[in-house]
């Protein structure tokens, strides 16, 4: 029988996808967004590709009144928390916004969670809690560390909720670690698009192929590795979606939390992506190499056994599929623009 579930952040690019995962498994969803870093027409592409009407809140967490009117209005069964702050190198710049956005709109989340007996949460976090990791694959057990204020936040609010965890039995927490989520939603009508230049790889790719960047830096070529570029462990943003729901069902029928690596298993280059891209969008893509940027690190690949065991989750999406489903969006969303 399907629940009534807040998700927070959810017109941003992986809460959006979600929603459709949480939708199509027959959950009733209530978005709160304050559309900061999300497409004001989400709600209206989200009914597109669902065919149902979307209620969403527009507000923070850092505002009470919004809180309450969500709380107030629905009879919410669980949480799934995306609504963050998340550009790495920003979060250095500002990092007292980061620490308030990420972890006082956590406790905030909480403490009206709990006045509302709504004990399940769905924890948005991340591998960059793993730092510069000592053993690849990384293992959930591995050395938790924080290069970056973003990292740190997330680690922050991994600790809340276990320390939550650990005094009161009512709670059930999923934390679930992404490796790098890439890709689109397959109606072509969802996907990433972020202002500015890109910080991620798959976003800056596909703005050099729709002719938005001239080429795209690859930082670094001597690396240990087969060609030289940097490996990490890419998943499909509509897996990674999946692998909430999974997270959310766990939680409501055992009523036991569970930390987890979201990721594929396998770890492609820097070059390896250009080349799918390229396949992808039929043409050449320029490239140019670049020295070494500071705390990268050669390999980043996910330990995913645990997620199969406790879940049965496992990634259904090759690097071909994710690229050609982020060329598809992007490629609409361009032409759409020019009309």
């Amino acid at each position: 029988m399907g629940k009534k579930i807040l998700l927070t952040g959810g017109a941003g690019y992986i809460g959006s996808h979600t929603y459709v995962a949480l939708v199509e498994a027959g959950h009733e969803v209530v978005i709160l967004d304050d559309f900061s870093n999300a497409r004001e027409d989400v709600p209206e592409r989200l009914e597109l590709i669902t065919g149902k009407p979307v209620t969403f809140h527009r507000g923070n967490l850092l505002d009470p009144a919004t809180l309450d009117s969500v709380f107030e209005s629905h009879k919410i069964d669980a949480v799934v928390h995306f609504a963050a702050k998340k550009a790495v190198g920003e979060s250095m710049q500002i990092p007292l916004e980061y620490i308030e956005v990420n972890c006082a709109g956590l406790i905030a989340l909480l403490k009206r969670m709990q006045a509302a007996g709504c004990f399940r949460l769905v924890f948005s976090s991340s591998a960059t809690v793993y730092g510069e990791p000592k053993v690849v694959p990384i293992p959930e057990e591995a050395e938790r560390f924080y290069t970056s204020t973003y990292a740190y936040t997330k680690l922050m609010g991994e600790q809340i909720l276990e320390q939550l965890a650990a005094a009161d039995d009512r709670w059930a927490f999923g934390t679930l670690r992404y490796f790098n989520p890439v890709g689109a939603h397959r109606s072509g009508l969802i996907g990433e698009d972020p202002n500015g230049i890109p910080n991620n790889l798959m976003p800056y790719i596909a703005k050099v192929a729709v002719g938005e960047l001239p080429a795209l830096n690859v930082f670094g070529n001597d690396y240990d590795t087969p060609d030289g570029t940097g490996l990490r462990d890419y998943i499909h943003v509509e897996d990674l979606a999946r692998a909430h729901v999974l997270s959310l069902e766990a939680l409501m029928e055992r009523g036991e939390g569970h930390v987890l690596n979201i990721g594929t298993g396998q770890a492609y280059s820097v070059l390896e992506m250009l080349k799918a891209y390229e396949r992808a969008c039929g043409k050449h893509l320029p490239h140019v190499i670049a020295p070494r940027r500071p705390g990268d690190v050669p390999v980043l690949l996910a330990r995913v056994e645990r997620a199969a065991q406790v879940l049965g989750f496992r990634a259904e999406h090759g690097l071909d599929d994710m690229c050609a489903s982020s060329w598809a969006w992007i490629s609409r969303l361009r032409n759409a623009k020019a009309r």
